[in-house]
């Protein structure tokens, strides 16, 4: 069963119930080489780390249809796990999504480096630099 990576809404046991009939949480995780920031709905961008938790499902279209992957709004992007495995994680777009931090719109010093698509920023990125996510729960078996 794939494992995502969660920060946002998916964090709750009841959201995660009302979307998902076959999950669960895996051990709470935290991502080096991203960030939380805030819009409409919170994303990830380049640098930092952000705490959230594991959780597995094969509802993979499910979750793509939640987080709005076939219009743009959030791409699904695989990464590496300490522990050898791997974790997918939504980005988001931070200018659709508005991102804004202390009054001031920060949606262009929030965007991924580099020409093209949104996806294609991401990867190069990710790729370019250490981002990996970190099971940091040792009380759940993952």
């Amino acid at each position: 069963m794939p494992s995502f990576f969660v920060y946002g809404t998916l964090t709750d046991a009841d959201r995660a119930d009302e979307l998902l009939d076959d999950w669960s949480f895996g051990p709470d995780a935290r991502v080096d080489g991203l960030h939380r920031v805030e819009g409409r709905y919170p994303t990830l961008v380049p640098s930092g780390s952000v705490s959230g938790r594991l959780l597995r499902t094969d509802e993979v279209t499910t979750l793509d249809r939640y987080e709005g992957v076939a219009s743009g709004l959030y791409v699904r992007v695989e990464l590496p796990r300490t522990d050898g495995g791997r974790a997918f994680v939504y980005v988001g777009d931070a200018a659709r999504l508005g991102v804004r931090s202390g009054g001031k719109d920060e949606s262009a010093d929030a965007g991924w480096p580099g020409d093209g698509d949104l996806r294609t920023r991401v990867e190069r990125y990710r790729s370019a630099n250490s981002v990996v996510v970190e099971p940091t729960d040792a009380g759940h078996d993952e």
